[in-house]
């Protein structure tokens, strides 16, 4: 993998829950580590091609970091552990083989719509937020 940015969340940009996650996320994060872009948009698409990850069917969280990249359940729990507050102890889910990790992943993200809506335009981040989201 070429070397790119680092601490960078790529989410379904479309979806209710994925927007709340990314809200939580900033939330928890006083030292602003991270950095994050829809998989939808320019950026987005340009990261994922960098990765070698599908740009048509986006249904996975995306955690880049370190030069590498994680999905699905591990992508939560490596942003997890770096989060204020006593989130980071969710990352000891790790021990949980990640097919069944997984599993569950795919359960929601398979419902996400249906359970929580899909918005028609990606999220527009509050002018105080706007700088961590690349364009």
């Amino acid at each position: 993998m070429n070397h790119v940015e680092t601490n960078i969340v790529l989410f379904d940009g479309v979806c209710n829950l994925c927007n709340k996650t990314i809200q939580f996320i900033i939330r928890n994060d006083s030292k602003a580590k991270f950095r994050f872009a829809s998989g939808q948009s320019e950026s987005g698409q340009l990261l994922l091609r960098q990765l070698g990850l599908s740009i048509d069917h986006f249904d996975s969280l995306v955690y880049i970091c370190d030069d590498k990249f994680y999905l699905k359940s591990t992508a939560v729990l490596k942003i997890l552990r770096e989060l204020d507050g006593a989130w980071h102890w969710g990352y000891f889910l790790i021990v949980i083989p990640r097919p069944l990790r997984d599993m569950v992943y795919n359960f929601i993200a398979k419902w996400r719509y249906k359970w929580f809506g899909k918005s028609e335009t990606c999220m527009i981040p509050p002018q105080e937020f706007q700088s961590r989201f690349l364009e």
